[in-house]
């Protein structure tokens, strides 16, 4: 770069590289006065940075300057004090080099204290980690910070170590830390599924159907023995639903129309769509209930058990090949397959035993207010419950998901109580 500097001003040799730090209140005109500045100068641009925190502007411009720095300086800071800001020039300083960061840790919580964030950065430290940024994704409903961090080494036993030592941090401070891969693999996400039961809705839908058997009681029970993986699924779905033999086939109507969405869940599905992903859900539960609402949020995929029904009755066995917990794994791959997304780029998210196998053999696999069984083998465990912070953990901030939902008109915020 300094030979084109010596064929335009005869100054060979004499370039210096020279650190521009402008802070204050932000208002318009403040880079193009200082650019204005500058292009008076001759330099050449090297690098520029800008943030704005709460009004207050940071702005770095790394440049090459052909003749006399001490005179750029001078003119510099006229130009920044006439209008209020403050301006540092470092001469000498040196161009660094732009790496990506090997991870990104996702802290959510209500609230992230200091005290959380003061464990989590020592634990970075205390394994040789460089927070290379750090920027806040969401106010609400839970904060969220992301922090893209450099680690000395690049391997599995390495990556394993932080992943436990930042869970073990998130245990003790009451906060979500997720980490993730950095660089382009964190962007090449296309395909997501949920799990139905406690995770896209609130509750079971067995247990929903059992309560118009009055057997609600007995087949919670052994819900609960399953998802905590104490249970083979599939023996337990079939002792669940030998309950709800003679039960009316309307029943199945009634309990589709209660269903209750987890908060977030629509605004999870939309922006998803937004984004281009395919979406869908693979349930353990039942596809006469669930169809209905796989329809009204425009879902790509539904793997789910059929229920059947014989002379408008339920019989108590279901038909086909159960949904269990390897069946789920299988589900999920059918739907990569079958949209052509290769496995490292899918999603998983569910919170029980029987979505172990799914959650492993996903690219990411996210444990939602799940049992522990599945929250240790999981890439990431949510325990709040809004299934938005999905998005936040697949790096889409709280201000982009508003600002689409501003321009569709559906922007709201639900009071959090």
């Amino acid at each position: 770069m300094s030979d084109n500097f010596s064929d335009d001003s005869g100054l060979a040799g004499t370039a210096s590289t020279v650190l521009i730090t402008v802070t204050g209140p932000d208002k318009p005109g403040v880079t193009s006065l200082l650019l204005g500045a500058l292009a008076g100068e001759m330099v050449s641009l090297l690098d520029v940075e800008q943030v704005v925190i709460y009004g207050r502007l940071t702005l770095g411009i790394l440049v090459e300057v052909p003749g006399d720095p001490e005179h750029l300086q001078e003119v510099v800071e006229q130009a920044m004090s006439s209008i209020g800001v403050e301006a540092t020039v470092e001469v000498g300083a040196a161009p660094g080099k732009h790496v990506v960061s090997s991870h990104a840790v996702v802290l959510l919580g209500q609230p992230v204290t200091a005290r959380a964030f003061r464990a989590i950065a020592a634990e970075l430290a205390r394994q040789g980690g460089n927070i290379d940024s750090i920027r806040g994704i969401a106010d609400y409903p839970v904060t969220g910070l992301e922090l893209l961090v450099s680690v000395p080494r690049d391997d599995v036993a390495s990556d394993a170590a932080l992943r436990r030592g930042l869970a073990a941090i998130a245990a003790d401070h009451n906060i979500d830390v997720a980490v993730e891969r950095g660089g382009l693999a964190r962007r090449a996400k296309r395909l997501i599924v949920f799990d139905v039961d406690s995770t896209l809705i609130r509750g079971e839908v067995i247990e929903m159907l059992a309560a118009r058997a009055g057997r609600e009681a007995e087949v919670a029970a052994v819900t609960e023995a399953a998802m905590r993986g104490e249970l083979d699924f599939a023996e337990s779905l079939h002792r669940r639903v030998e309950a709800l033999a003679g039960l009316d086939a309307s029943v199945i109507d009634e309990v589709a129309a209660d269903l209750e969405l987890t908060p977030g869940a629509r605004t999870t599905i939309r922006t998803l769509h937004r984004l281009g992903y395919h979406c869908g859900v693979v349930s353990g539960g039942f596809r006469q209930v669930i169809d209905p609402l796989a329809h009204e949020l425009e879902l790509d995929f539904v793997r789910a058990n059929t229920l059947e029904i014989v002379d408008g009755k339920l019989t108590g066995r279901v038909i086909g090949e159960v949904v269990d917990r390897p069946g789920k794994a299988r589900a999920l791959r059918a739907f990569a397959d079958q949209v052509g997304v290769p496995m490292e780029q899918t999603v998983a998210v569910g919170d029980g035993a029987n979505d172990i196998d799914m959650l492993t053999v996903a690219g990411q696999g996210i444990a939602f207010n799940a049992k522990p069984a599945l929250a240790e083998v999981a890439d990431a465990a949510l325990h709040h419950p809004f299934l938005d912070a999905v998005l936040f953990i697949l790096g889409v901030t709280r201000d982009e998901i508003e600002a689409a939902d501003a321009v569709d008109g559906v922007l709201r915020r639900v009071p959090l109580h």
